[in-house]
């Protein structure tokens, strides 16, 4: 037995069904209707197809490129079932998915075996950033790993006092200067505190929103100087926070923020809660930036390490 099948459990693989269910439900009950009577690939079909993978938040661009290469795949024999179909689909999938560059992690695991490694994470308030700090924090505890949180959020209020409550409920050290003090100077302390403490992971919170989108530029940079300042090269991750809930909504949030700074991991939260788990298709064929976690569910488990094979599998049984 490979290590991933350990890993993917078979209780992880019924919170990712469970997760991914009302996405499913929706998708391909209309699939199954649109296929239902036909003996060819028609235009009627691809136009109801269109709708389908638009109305699931796949986005525009993404449903022309599975559109098109569709009909390139059908041009030969006309001819296809729902069988047939669904299997196209699935490897159409798949191959955008890799062409984000997601790489298939087997666990929790930090990128590079330099200590500490250091995330920064970004998105705007509301989309479960905190959440998934103490989700992240909670399963590298669990792996007998040391990790700080540091709140560089400090200008929302109760901010620092969540991310203090999840860093408890992880079992995480906290680093802190209060309310509105200079975000950039706490990275950089929390940097300094994790290596006067062996600590092996760092997790930094960011605010979620500035008044424009330079102010959140000019605070993102700040931040990220003041750590490669302390640790260079860090951060070794920038980690953008999206909730799959609000569709096309959160390809706007990753448009400006991959503007903003060098995004190198998406985590999508609350897909177990919408059934548009296209999103996943159209962000990661946009922005080429890979997915890392997604969130199935609202416990400390139920953030998940993405996986291609075990995301496509579980959408397509």
């Amino acid at each position: 037995m490979s290590f991933f099948k350990k890993f993917f459990t078979k209780e992880k693989e019924e919170d990712l069904n469970k997760g991914l269910e009302k996405t499913k439900t929706s998708f391909f009950g209309q699939i199954t209707k649109a296929v239902a009577g036909k003996s060819k690939v028609d235009e009627a079909f691809l136009d109801d197809l269109e709708q389908i993978l638009i109305s699931s938040d796949v986005g525009l661009d993404t449903t022309i490129k599975i559109i098109d290469r569709l009909e390139e795949r059908v041009a030969k024999d006309k001819y296809i079932n729902t069988t047939e179909l669904n299997a196209i689909l699935k490897d159409e999938i798949i191959k955008i998915l890799t062409e984000n560059k997601t790489v298939d992690l087997e666990d929790y695991e930090f990128a590079t075996t330099d200590k500490p490694f250091i995330t920064l994470v970004v998105g705007v308030n509301g989309v479960g950033k905190t959440t998934t700090i103490g989700k992240i924090a909670h399963q590298y505890v669990k792996r007998g790993k040391k990790i700080v949180l540091g709140a560089a959020d400090t200008f929302r209020a109760a901010a620092v006092d969540q991310l203090e409550i999840w860093s408890k409920r992880a079992g995480a050290d906290f680093y802190s200067k209060g309310m509105n003090t200079d975000p950039a100077a706490v990275a950089y302390e929390t940097v300094q505190y994790a290596q006067n403490n062996d600590i092996d992971g760092v997790i930094i919170d960011t605010a979620g929103r500035l008044h424009t989108k330079r102010h959140l530029m000019e605070e993102l940079t700040k931040i990220k100087k003041s750590v490669d300042k302390k640790y260079p090269g860090a951060p070794h991750e920038v980690l953008l926070v999206l909730d799959a809930s609000t569709g096309q909504n959160a390809i706007e949030q990753a448009k400006k923020f991959s503007e903003a700074t060098d995004v190198t991991a998406i985590a999508l939260t609350k897909l177990d809660g919408t059934a548009k788990g296209g999103i996943v298709l159209g962000i990661s064929d946009q922005f080429k930036i890979p997915i890392k976690y997604i969130g199935v569910g609202e416990g400390m488990e139920h953030l998940q390490i993405f996986n291609k094979k075990a995301f496509v599998d579980s959408l397509f049984n």
